[in-house]
Formats: structure tokens, sequence, C-alpha cells
């Protein structure tokens, strides 16, 4: 176990003010406002404490001194720019203080009686240090934006991000241990810094985390109060004797880790003369944040997208402009006229809706429909002067007005965004047709006799009644039953499910959960399901499950089975899914001939994927418990989709595949459902580094060697193969395979990091995609089963 650590600050090397060499920093000693020599450097020279301008004022920060960058790690008025002239002051009688140019106070140190000297310390912290050298205040007490090595954070602590990159005030997110003991990632209520949507969280370590610790190996993590560690942050070891460290709460909203080389030289030209990005989260932004007020990653009327550099692009859709080129945070404008609600049908024809694939904006919506087609919801959108953005997928048909919020384009979105645009740049409110028929009609009324006159008025106003409701022919209203709610899971009847599925005769498959059987739906397109009948759910009431249920139902992935409906009636509690009609990777997998290796990759890489989905993006974190070929099925195109995702916490803990009261499968159940320890999503790493390990094998986790002997596992022949540098044995030969064998390799290796026997070892799966694409570098792993084997240095 790790224990808590408290900083002590033991000044025993001179510190540099100006260009003069100092034990400390006396009583009395002043900086001002007024060159780039105003600063007082740690003993290395490797920070300094002083005044950096920033635009037309002055910052009053320590930075990073020996870099070129000189990036800033703390600021005392970040708020609140001073100018030239103004002062920072050791007082005399201890006080540390910051005076604009006018004498008034800007800021000053929550210090005690008793300060005897200051001193800028090697770790980055500037320190008020009584005559025995103990620290009464530290900036480390203080973080505005980012942590160094060394540093903790206690309960109640937050760091914020800078508003933009000139502009160190208060911005839009916020990194807080909170005083229940929960680590999250905020977006905040801007200019007044309150929380607004969490977008990332430990969650387990509510009532127990205590301190986040960033040590000197590069771990940051969070502990409880008796020292064990509750969760990792980051994970990546990087030596303080090679690297500047930092991590950082950026202004466009990751928690990120970074690294900068103290010798361009001795890094051989691994290590570019910048600061890199080691890790960061949550692992995609642009669909992590989903609150239900504010703008999202990006400003309103914006979408996020995600870039090759893993950092958000915030873009405008078609028709609209940026109300600020230089500050795209802040959202987009419409370019044209919006729709006149007073002429909305004589409107139609001046706008089109441009489709935008694999886009949407959550939570935006006033009016859903389902089942329709694309054509009813283009029209619905476009015969709705409220409509500015439909969305369409899977029948669904959601209806949004500005301002649309929470933004994002992403292959996980699925479906598309149809935006309404102007044809033309025609600021009128009504249609030039429409103008000119209603001119001639009074022409001709003006110019003819009494009674031709009426005969004319009558034809022109029978005219214009069936034009319009030739315009509304073309939307065909759904049905009651149609309208549902966005996301939300059909009811079905028991006896509405016994037809479907014949009496439930044709059963698809059983499990842990419960019984799969076959059946479709009725209508105009008849649609398959898949039924599963669950055994006895935990929840003892009707609002618990289906609580549950929705959870489950408001995912969307592609990798994902989608919930179609449920049945809570009586004792009948069954879920609906969509069919898979490549059935699951088990039968893929192990059947008479060995798969593709392409196609074994992409399977990989959606089972990734949609954890990833279940870990860090959707609303509510969800840990599958029993990841597995069986719980892997294959769509019409091959695409792996994740079922029974979300089950766990309905299953009574009685019901289990295997002899012990643990959840999962037997060779895919991770060490610590054993071992008495916190079970977080790092269970779902585990069982996906075997089953990782399956695809890549085309075998079994666990089998009788050919002679019908002896038993074979698969870990620990992978291991026993990668470490004697013997992977092709693991491919048996395929030659597409062994043509791409550094993949295999890499492959292989990541496998071994996700089955550490140590759950704190194990990646991420938003790191596991990273790892697998080759963005992130993967390191020689360890043993798997040497439990805690690698020590952590504080």
């Amino acid at each position: 176990m790790l224990g808590a650590v408290k900083l002590s600050a033991r000044l025993l090397l001179p510190i540099h003010s100006n260009a003069q060499t100092n034990t400390n920093i006396s009583l009395g000693s002043s900086l001002t406002a007024q060159n780039d020599n105003a600063f007082w450097l740690s003993p290395s020279g490797d920070f300094a404490f002083g005044f950096q301008r920033v635009d037309t004022g002055y910052l009053l920060a320590i930075w990073f001194h020996k870099i070129p960058e000189r990036t800033i790690v703390w600021s005392a008025n970040r708020n609140n720019l001073v100018e030239i002239g103004s002062k920072v002051q050791l007082t005399r009688d201890g006080r540390l203080v910051l005076n604009d140019q006018s004498n008034r106070l800007i800021w000053n140190a929550n210090s005690v009686a008793g300060v005897s000297y200051a001193a800028m310390l090697d770790t980055g912290n500037f320190v008020l240090a009584d005559q025995d050298s103990v620290t009464l205040w530290g900036s480390f007490d203080e973080p505005t934006d980012t942590i160094l090595p060394t540093q903790t954070m206690d309960q109640g602590s937050e760091l914020i991000a800078r508003y933009s990159e000139r502009n160190y005030s208060n911005g839009r997110f916020k990194f807080s241990l909170q005083t229940d003991g929960n680590l999250l990632l905020y977006t905040t209520i801007y200019p007044f810094d309150t929380t607004n949507a969490p977008y990332w969280s430990t969650q387990s370590s509510i009532g127990s985390g205590f301190q986040v610790i960033f040590n000197q190996s590069g771990y940051v993590f969070l502990v409880a109060r008796n020292g064990s560690i509750l969760n990792y942050v980051f994970s990546n070891a990087a030596s303080t004797r090679d690297f500047y460290q930092r991590a950082t709460i950026d202004l466009d909203g990751p928690f990120r880790h970074y690294v900068y080389p103290k010798n361009a030289s001795s890094s051989a030209g691994k290590w570019p003369s910048s600061w890199t990005i080691l890790s960061f989260i949550p692992g995609n932004i642009c669909t992590r944040i989903e609150g239900n007020t504010g703008s999202g990653a990006c400003g309103f009327n914006s979408y996020c997208e995600l870039g090759d550099d893993q950092r958000p692009n915030c873009r405008c859709p078609p028709g609209y402009s940026f109300l600020d080129p230089n500050d795209k945070s802040k959202g987009c404008k419409q370019g044209f006229v919006a729709q006149n609600c007073d002429a909305a049908s004589q409107e139609t024809e001046s706008f089109d809706l441009v489709e935008m694939p694999n886009t949407d904006w959550p939570l935006s919506d006033y009016e859903s429909f389902n089942p329709v087609s694309e054509d009813w919801c283009r029209e619905a959108c476009l015969s709705d002067c409220y409509c500015s953005v439909a969305i369409f997928r899977n029948q669904d048909c959601w209806k949004k007005r500005i301002p649309i919020s929470n933004g994002r384009i992403d292959p996980g979105v699925g479906g598309k965004a149809l935006i309404k645009v102007r044809r033309d740049n025609s600021t009128s409110s009504l249609n030039k047709n429409d103008n000119s028929t209603l001119i001639l009609i009074g022409s001709v009324f003006l110019g003819s006799s009494g009674f031709l006159n009426l005969l004319l008025l009558i034809a022109a106003v029978l005219m214009f009644l069936n034009r319009r409701s030739q315009q509304r022919s073309k939307i065909v209203e759904p049905t009651s039953l149609q309208v549902t709610f966005a996301m939300n899971p059909r009811s079905f009847s028991y006896n509405e499910l016994d037809v479907a599925t014949g009496g439930f005769k044709e059963e698809l498959g059983s499990g842990s959960f419960g019984t799969v059987y076959k059946g479709a739906i009725e209508s105009e397109d008849t649609k398959l399901i898949a039924v599963k009948k669950l055994k006895e759910v935990a929840t003892q009431g009707d609002k618990e499950f289906e609580a549950e249920v929705n959870i489950i139902g408001g995912t969307n992935h592609k990798n994902l089975v989608k919930l179609v409906g449920f049945c809570n009636e009586n004792k009948h509690r069954q879920l609906v899914y969509e069919y898979m009609s490549n059935g699951s990777l088990a039968s893929f997998l192990f059947g008479n001939s060995r798969r593709n290796w392409y196609k074994r990759r992409q399977i990989a890489f959606g089972i990734a994927r949609g954890l990833s989905y279940l870990h860090e993006e959707c609303r509510s974190q969800i840990i599958h418990c029993d990841i597995k070929p069986q719980n892997v099925l294959l769509d019409e195109t091959f695409t792996a989709r994740i079922s029974d995702f979300g089950l766990a916490k309905l299953l009574k803990t009685d019901q289990s595949q295997t002899t012990t009261a643990i959840r999962g499968t037997k060779g895919f159940v991770a060490p610590e459902w054993f071992k008495n320890m916190p079970i977080t999503s790092k269970v779902d790493v585990y069982s996906f580094g075997i089953l990782l390990l399956e695809l890549i094998c085309c075998k079994r986790n666990f089998q009788i060697d050919a002679e019908g002997k002896n038993p074979v596992i698969l870990a620990d022949w992978a291991y026993d193969s990668y470490k004697d540098g013997n992977v092709h044995t693991l491919v048996e030969d395929e030659e597409e395979a062994v043509n791409d064998i550094k993949r295999v390799e890499r492959f292989v290796m990541v496998a071994i990091w996700c089955i550490q026997d140590n759950p704190s070892l194990r990646p991420a799966m938003n790191k596991v995609i990273h790892m697998l694409e080759g963005a992130v570098q993967v390191s020689v792993p360890p043993d798997p089963t040497s439990f805690f084997s690698t020590s952590l240095e504080l």
C-alpha cells in the first residue's frame, strides 16, 4: 500500500534573485513588474517565480525556466492582470502580497504568523517557511490548472482550466476532488466557475477518495485515507531525471499528462524538444460531454470533432459561421434568415436539408418519432418552422431547434444530421412566387367586372387552399404508437412477445443471464428480434427494473447491440434486442476454418471501442462483468456488437455460470474477484485481454493439447511465446498474419498488459485502443502473474 504523502520543504540550496545568488528570499524582498528579469529562480534554475507579461498586463506566476516555452504552471492573479510597476513583496512581518502600481492589494498568500523567509524550490513549489524550515504556505496548496510531481490535492481541491491560449483567467473546465471523495472532470457555468455537468469520474471512490498524488515516477492516482490506491488517473512511468512533467486541465477540457526532455541530446531523437502528451482523460471529449445545460465540448450551434492529434476541433455546420473566429469555443450563428413561422408552408421550398453523417446534438430535441422513414423525417422538419436540425437514425427522427448543444461528429454516433439551410441569401420571409401570385390576383381583381372579379377571387382562393393541402399531404402523420421519447426502449406485453416468438420455440442460445429466442415483429417491414428471458433479477420493484433498462436502452454505439424494448409484466422480465444475423463471435472464431486476420483485427477494434464507450462515454458507466466470445455478436457486415451489457446489475449474486459467487465466466474472470478487491472497469479490461488472445490465435483460452493429455492455458502459452521471441507460433504460420507480424506482436503485448494480475497495471480501454492502433508506444509487459511486482516510487 502507498501511504498518503504530505510534502515538507527543506530549504538547503541557494536561491537566485534576479542575477544574484541568495540562500533564501529574505523578509522585505520584492519584485517589480517592469522587465523580463523580475523573478526568483529555484536552485537548479528549473523553475522561476515572478512576473510574466501576458498581452497588455503582467501575471505573477511560476514557470519552467530552462525550456524555451517558459510554460506557466501556477499564477496568483489569473483573473486580474496587473500593469507595469506593480510589485510583489515579502513584507517584514512575513506576508506575501501583490499590489498594483497604485498600491492597491490584488492578492496575498493565506499564510500564518512566523514566516522567516521564502524560497522557490526545485519541485516547482514556492513556499513560505519559518526559521525551522517548516513550510507555512506553498503554491502547491493553491493550484491553478496544473499539478507537478511530488504535489498532492486534498479533498475540496480543484484545478480550473484557463480560458484561452493568452487568457489565463478561469475557463470552462474543472478537475475536482470533491469533499465526498469522488474525483471528477466538470464543465463550468462560465463566467461564474460553478460546476455544471461531469464528463469523467472515478465513481467507485465516492466516500473514500482522500488525496490525488502525482509521484516522481510519473503516476497520478487517487488514494484512500489509509493510503491504499483507489484509481489510477495516469500510469505512465517517466523518470524525473530525464523529463520535466506536468498534468494540466487544458482549456479544451481534457486532463493531460505531459513530458518534456530535459536534455535534447540524451533523448537520441526519440522525443521532440517540446511538450509531448503521454496520456489524457477522457478518451474522446467530443462524445463524452453531454450535459442537460451548457454548450458541450464546443459552443452552441457548433460541433466537436476529434483530430488526428486527439485534440477536439470545433466546427460550424453548413450555413453557420463562428461568432468569434479567434475563439471558436464561443459557438456558431446562422448565416441566413430563419424560416418564418407565419408563412412556414409557403417557405418550405426555400429550404434544403444538408446531410452530415455520424453527427448529433444530443438532448436538444423537442419532438421525436418512431418508426418513420427518412423521407418522412425530412418533410417533418422542412414544414416545421421551429425545426433547425433533424437527426435520423434507425427509423428514429428527432427534431431540434436552436441553440443546439453538445454537438459531435464521430463514427460511433451513426445515423445522420439533416441541417436546414436557406437555398439562397434571400432575406424575404415569403416565397417570391407566392408574392407574384398575390400581386397578379390583386391586379385582375381591380381591372375586371364585379361578377368576373368574384369568380376569379373564388378560383384563386380554391387554388391556394388546394396547394396548401397538397403540401401537407406530403407528410404522413405517425400513429400515436409511433411517437416515443428519444432513446427509450419500447414496453412489450408478454402476449406480444409470445406471439412474436411463436411461443418461444426457436432458441438461439442460453447463458448466465437467461435464454434467447428468435422472433419477429410484424409490421410493414417484418423486423427480426432476439428475446432474452432473464433469470430472476436482483431489483425487486418495477420502477427499479425499468430504470436499469432505460440506462441500457439509452446507450448508442455501433459496437453495441441495440435494446429495442422490454417486458415487465408480473414475473415476466424479458429484454428485446436487434437480431444479429451472423451469430456469436464464438461460432465465427472456433469453426473448422481459420478466419481472416484482417477481419479478426477489425473485430478486436470494435470490441475495444464498444467497451471504451461503456466505461467512459455513456451517461452512466457500465461495467460488463462477462466479456467473452459468446457475448459478442456479429451483424450482417460482421461488425462486432457487444451484448448483455448492463445486465450484471440486474443479475442476482447467486446467478453465475461459475461455481463461485462471482460474476463472469471461467477463464475470463479477473483475479480481483477472488482477492476481496474493489471491482472496477478493469475487470472488463482483463476479459478483453483474454478475448484478444483468442482472436489472435483462433484458440480457446483453455483446451487440451493435440495428444489429449495436457491442458493448454492460452495466456501462459502466449506470454511464453512472446518472451521467447516466437510470436509467429501463435498464428501457426498464417500467411496474412505472418506478413503483419509486427502488428501481431503489438496485439499480443497489449493483451498481456490487459491480463496483468494487478488491476492498476492494466490500461484503460481508451488507451488500449490507442495501443492497438499504434498511436501509443507499447512498452514491454511484465509477467502477468507477478502480482504487484512493479514497485512505485513516491
